[in-house]
C-alpha cells in the first residue's frame, strides 16, 4: 500500500494550536512513512480507519483542529536498536520536560542487562515505555474505563482524570508502562506524543536520541539502515501476552545467559532451539533463609484485610444458608437462635469492613463509584459488584429472617402472621445472596489470572480463595454459634463437628494447592520460580511458619474429630485451633502480595532498582525529591 509522500505535506503546513512546528525541524525528528504494509506480524489490520466512518479530532490540548498525518489511522510503533543506545537517559529527560512529570516518575525508561567476563563483557541498554499494544490488557482490566485505545496512530490513552489510582493496570501489563503516582493518587503512561504525530514529527523520546537507537514510523516498516523488526531482545517479555507494537534490532552476540543489574534475582538465559532469552532465577541471595517479617507490610495491605474479610463473610453465609435448606440438624438448630440473624449481621460487617478497606486502597478513594464503568470487561469491576449485591442480598435476607424467629415471636406473638410470607422471601434473597457471593469470589480470582504476574496466574489462587472461604468461614461459625447454643442449654458437640469439618476441608484445599504451586514454580521458567525463590530464602522461615501452622491445625482438627469433645471444652479447643489458622491465613495472604514478581523490564543500578529504593529509604535519601524514589504511600 502506497501513500502520498509526508515530507512536502509537513513543510507546507503547520498548526501551531496543536503543536508548535518550527521550520528548521531536523530530518530525523519528521515522519516519513510512504509505503506500508496491510497486516503486522499478528495478523491484525494496520490500516485502522476502518473503524471510523471520517476523521475525528483528538481534542489536544481542547483543540477541535485535525492533524494532517497522511497515516494517521495506522498503528504507529517504536522500534529500539539495542546495539545503538549509550544508555545516556536522553529519552527519559525529553520525555518527562515534555510532559512535566515529577522527579519519582517516568514514562520511559532505560535498563540495562550483562553478561559474560573480562574481555568478552557485555552489555546492552534497553529503553522501554508503552508498547501501545493490539491487545492492551491495561484497558480491558481498567475499572474506570480510563483507557482508550484510538485508531488514530493506534495509540493506547489514558486519563488520569478518569483515573481514581487502583493500579490494576500496573498489574497487568507487562512492561511497566503505567506508572502509580502515590503522590497524586492516580496512573498517567506514555501518550505517543501524539501531538507531535498530528504535525508530523516523532515522539519526543525519538528525537531527542543520541545514539539513533529510537525510532517511529508505521508498524512492519523497517527504519533507514536498519535490517532487523524483530519482536522479542533479551529481558524482554513474552509478546504474545499483548501484542506489542515495538521493533527491535540487535546483531551483536550476546552471552548465553545475561543478569539484571538492579536487585531482582533473575536472569536470562538463551534457549538454544528458539534462540529466545527465558527468565530464570539468579541466585543473588543466595540461600539462606530469613524470617522478615516487616517486610511482609506492603502497600496492599488493604487488600489483604478486603480479601479476607470478603472470603469470609461469603464462606459464613454459605455455610449458614445453605446448611439450614440442607437440614444439616447443627445447622438448622443454629439458624432458629438468636446466633443466626447475628452471624447474618457479622457477614454484613465482615464485607463492609472488605469495601472499605478496597476503598482506602484507591489513590482517591473517594471516587470509588468509578470501579463500575468497565463492569464488561474488567474483573475488577466486577468483584466489587459481586460484592455489593452479596451485601445488598444478605441485608435483605436478614430483614426477611429476624421476624420467622422463634424467641423474637414469643416476645411479640403478632410477628407470627408473617413468618410465611417473609420465610418465602428469605429464601430467595439468601440464593441470591449465594450467587452475588460466587461472583465476587470468582472474579477476585481472576482478578490475579495476570499473565505478566506468573506466581499469580496459577489455579492455585483459587484453592487458596475458596480454602479460605471455608475455613474462615468455619471458624466465624463456631465463634458465634457455639457460645449461644452453650448459654441456651442446647448441645454443642453437633456443631463443633461441623465447624471442624469444614475448616479441615479448607485447609485441605488450601493445602493441595499451595503443594502443587511450589511444585510448579520450582520447575517454571518464569518469574514465577523467581517468586519461589524469594519464598523459600527471603521469607523462608515465615514461608515454613505458615506451613506449619497449616499442617498442625489440620492434625489437631482431626484429632478434634476423632475425640468428638462436648461442652465448654469443644469450644476452647476449637477457638485455639482457629487462632492458629487464622494466624495462617493471615501469614499467607500477605506473602502472597510481597512475593510476586512482575515481568517487568530490567531497571539500572539506581534507577528503577528496588534494593536501591529500599537502601535510599533507609538512609534519608528517598527524601530528596531529586533522587527520583518513589514515595513510599498509596
Amino acid at each position: 500500500m502506497t501513500v502520498e509522500l509526508f515530507e512536502p505535506i509537513a513543510r507546507s503546513r503547520k498548526s501551531e494550536s496543536i503543536f508548535p512546528l518550527r521550520d528548521n525541524e531536523p530530518e530525523y525528528a519528521r515522519l516519513n512513512d510512504p509505503q506500508t504494509a496491510e497486516r503486522n506480524r499478528y495478523g491484525d489490520l494496520i490500516e485502522l480507519k476502518t473503524l471510523v466512518d471520517e476523521a475525528v479530532s483528538l481534542n489536544i490540548n481542547g483543540v477541535s483542529e485535525v492533524g494532517f498525518n497522511p497515516n494517521r489511522h495506522k498503528q504507529h510503533a517504536f522500534h529500539f536498536t539495542a546495539d545503538n543506545c549509550i544508555g545516556c537517559h536522553a529519552c527519559e529527560s525529553a520525555c518527562s520536560e515534555k510532559n512535566d512529570l515529577p522527579p519519582h516518575l517516568s514514562f520511559r525508561s532505560v535498563g540495562y542487562v550483562e553478561g559474560g567476563t573480562y574481555p568478552n563483557y557485555t552489555r546492552m541498554n534497553i529503553s522501554m515505555a508503552c508498547n501501545h499494544c493490539d491487545d492492551p490488557v491495561c484497558l480491558k482490566g481498567c475499572p474506570t474505563r480510563a483507557y482508550t485505545k484510538h485508531p488514530e496512530y493506534g495509540a493506547v490513552i489514558q486519563d488520569p482524570n478518569i483515573c481514581f489510582g487502583c493500579g490494576y493496570c500496573t498489574w497487568v501489563c507487562p512492561y511497566n508502562a503505567p506508572q502509580l503516582d502515590p503522590v497524586a493518587g492516580q496512573v498517567e503512561k506514555c501518550n505517543m506524543c501524539v501531538d507531535r504525530l498530528e504535525v508530523g514529527l516523532k515522539p519526543a523520546c525519538v528525537s531527542a536520541c543520541l545514539g539513533n537507537a529510537l525510532n517511529f514510523g508505521v508498524v512492519e516498516n523497517t527504519p533507514e539502515n536498519r535490517q532487523q523488526i524483530e519482536t522479542s531482545i533479551p529481558g524482554f517479555p513474552d509478546p504474545e501476552i499483548t501484542h506489542p507494537n515495538i521493533r527491535f534490532q540487535q546483531t551483536r552476540s550476546m552471552p548465553r545467559e545475561v543478569t539484571r543489574t538492579d536487585s531482582m534475582p533473575v536472569k536470562y538465559r538463551r534457549d538454544d532451539k528458539s534462540g529466545r532469552y527465558r527468565p530464570v532465577v539468579d541466585q543473588k541471595a543466595g540461600k539462606q533463609r530469613s524470617w522478615n517479617l516487616g517486610r511482609l507490610s506492603s502497600r496492599e495491605n488493604p487488600l489483604v484485610v478486603f480479601t479476607l474479610a470478603t472470603q469470609a463473610a461469603v464462606g459464613l453465609m454459605a455455610i449458614l444458608f445453605l446448611g439450614n435448606q440442607a437440614g444439616v440438624p447443627s445447622l438448622v438448630a443454629l439458624a432458629n437462635s438468636p446466633a443466626y440473624p447475628a452471624a447474618l449481621l457479622c457477614s454484613l460487617g465482615l464485607v463492609g469492613l472488605g469495601l472499605l478497606m478496597s476503598a482506602m486502597h484507591l489513590g482517591k478513594p473517594l471516587r470509588f463509584y468509578r470501579g463500575f464503568n468497565n463492569y464488561r470487561h474488567s474483573p475488577v469491576a466486577r468483584e466489587g459488584l459481586g460484592a455489593m449485591f452479596f451485601m445488598i442480598f444478605t441485608g435483605l435476607h436478614f430483614l426477611c429472617v429476624l421476624p420467622a424467629q422463634d424467641w423474637l415471636q414469643a416476645l411479640f406473638p403478632q410477628l407470627e402472621s408473617l413468618g410465611g410470607p417473609l420465610g418465602a422471601l428469605a429464601r430467595v434473597f439468601g440464593l441470591l445472596a449465594l450467587v452475588a457471593g460466587a461472583t465476587c469470589i470468582y472474579y477476585m480470582y481472576r482478578c490475579y489470572r495476570i499473565k505478566a504476574r506468573p506466581f499469580w496466574n496459577h489455579w492455585q489462587t483459587a484453592t487458596a480463595f475458596i480454602g479460605t472461604a471455608l475455613s474462615l468461614g468455619g471458624i466465624a461459625t463456631a465463634a458465634l454459634g457455639l457460645p449461644t447454643l452453650l448459654l441456651l442449654g442446647e448441645p454443642v458437640g453437633p456443631l463443633a463437628q461441623c465447624s471442624a469439618v469444614l475448616m479441615l476441608a479448607g485447609l485441605v484445599v488450601e493445602g493441595f494447592g499451595l503443594w502443587r504451586h511450589a511444585n510448579d514454580m520450582n520447575i517454571a521458567e518464569s518469574e514465577g520460580a523467581v517468586s519461589h525463590y524469594v519464598q523459600c530464602t527471603t521469607f523462608g522461615k515465615t514461608y515454613l511458619l505458615r506451613n506449619a501452622l497449616l499442617g498442625m491445625a489440620a492434625l489437631a482438627l482431626v484429632g478434634f474429630l476423632a475425640a468428638a469433645p462436648t461442652g465448654a471444652g469443644a469450644i476452647v479447643a476449637l477457638m485455639v485451633i482457629g487462632s492458629a489458622v487464622a494466624i495462617m491465613a493471615l501469614l499467607g495472604r500477605a506473602l502472597f502480595y510481597v512475593l510476586v514478581i512482575p515481568t517487568t523490564m530490567p531497571g539500572a543500578f539506581f534507577w528503577k532498582n528496588k534494593g536501591f529504593e529500599e537502601h535510599a529509604r533507609e538512609i534519608g535519601l528517598a527524601d530528596m525529591p531529586q533522587v527520583g524514589v518513589v514515595p513510599h504511600l498509596h
